[in-house]
This record gives C-alpha cells, structure tokens and sequence, in this order.
C-alpha cells in the first residue's frame, strides 16, 4: 500500500512539473541549462547509496532518517531501483522502481519511474534521474534534473567528509542550486 501511495504521489508531481513549466514567463529568470557529468559507467554505479542531503520534497516527507538506494542491473539492460527509508514510528517505507538510461550506454542522464509497471508506456510516469556530479572513485554523487526542482547527495557510506561536502557544495552552488534549501539526512546506524 506505501509502494502504491508513493507511486501516485510521484506521478502527481511529475503532472505538476510539467504544468508549472508551461507557465508564460516562468523561464525568463532560469539558470543555465544544467549540466551533467561526461559519461556514467552503469556497472560501477550499482549498489547501495545512502542520502547524505536533499531538497526537501514532499514524497519523502515521512522519511525521518536511514534513507537509502538500492540499484540493481537487470537482465533487459534496466535498473531495479529500491528506495527505503525509517519512518518517525520506527517503520521501514520501501518503494520498488525503475530506471532507463536515456542515450549512448554511458549517459549519465537517466529516467525513474516509482509508477506501475502497466502504466510505464505513459512518459509522464517517468521522472528525470540526471547525474550531475560525482567522484572518479563513485564514492559521493550530485543527481538532480534539469529544472533543478530535486537534488539528492549520495554516498557509498552513511557519512562523508566535511571537506568532500562542501568541495561538492561548491560546485552545485557554480551550477544555480540554492544550498539554502538542502536538508542533511539524518544516518543512525
């Protein structure tokens, strides 16, 4: 039922990200388009990833701390992707997706989808999962998308330096993202 919940509410916000783009005059005050990092090695980035900060958003509002990705190379070329996280009642949420790497077999510019597989032929289903920085050792990675609406920082560990933090900070500042608006993750292991 919480996969269910999580799932419409996700198609909600795609719905809505494509309305308020439409809106006259809305990119009149727009950054640069985002970039992305040059190439994704898929292989290396499977695995566990834990949310070291977001923006905060509302599909993820019950999540209090332990929020973490499982990618998983599937047979058909596809990633499974689990999301899980700690409710404030002690409870584990799991959502259960799917991504698609949109372009060359290294592009770092992925689609997500959390909606039901019979509704996957629906483009707004699918979110866009763009990898937009990340270190040479696939050890602390930037994803976001290119209205800059989401931003998630993910580690290998539960912790990261304070050093590669703010040296990763910096550069999503050089990109057009408000740091103010980023919320740490709380990680009790």
């Amino acid at each position: 039922m919480k996969i269910r919940v999580f799932a419409i509410a996700l198609v909600a916000c795609m719905v809505w990200s494509v309305a308020a783009a439409q809106v006259p005059g809305a990119a009149s005050a727009a950054p640069a388009p985002l970039g992305t990092i040059a190439a994704l090695d898929v292989q290396r980035y499977m695995g566990t990833w834990y949310e070291i900060a977001k923006y905060p958003n509302w599909f993820q509002k019950k999540c209090v701390a332990q929020t973490r990705a499982e990618y998983r190379l599937q047979t058909d070329g596809t990633l499974q992707v689990i999301n899980r996280c700690q409710q404030d009642n002690g409870a584990v949420d799991e959502a259960v997706g799917q991504a698609r790497q949109i372009g060359a077999a290294t592009s770092p510019k992925l689609q997500v989808r959390f909606a039901p597989v019979w509704l996957s032929m629906l483009p707004f289903v699918w979110g866009d999962y763009w990898v937009i920085d990340l270190d040479e050792d696939y050890q602390l990675v930037a994803v976001s998308e290119p209205k800059r609406e989401y931003l998630w920082i993910l580690s290998r560990t539960p912790t990261v330096s304070a050093a590669a933090y703010e040296a990763l900070l910096a550069r999503l500042k050089n990109q057009g993202f408000d740091l103010d608006r980023l919320e740490r993750t709380k990680q009790v292991w």
